[in-house]
């Protein structure tokens, strides 16, 4: 039995450090780029509500989201 562990299954589809290839699809308050990965919310920072197929480093992973940059990417905007 482990104590003050959530060990209720609840792994994250993304990685500090990895990369991935996704589609804004919405802008955040602060003016980020919103992405998901499985349902899970990015907030991607000089992107923005539109851009296609954008490459993005995840910078940090929280319990309900995570922060990245574009690092490369055929921006294709709507």
């Amino acid at each position: 039995m482990s104590y003050g562990q959530n060990t209720g299954g609840t792994s994250k589809p993304v990685g500090t450090g990895k990369e991935y290839t996704v589609d804004i699809t919405d802008t955040g308050k602060s003016g980020d780029g919103i992405a998901k990965i499985q349902g899970f919310i990015i907030f991607v920072k000089g992107a923005k509500a539109g851009d296609k197929n954008i490459k993005i480093k995840i910078n940090s992973v929280g319990s309900r989201f995570a922060t990245a940059v574009v690092v490369a990417g055929s921006t294709d905007t709507i």
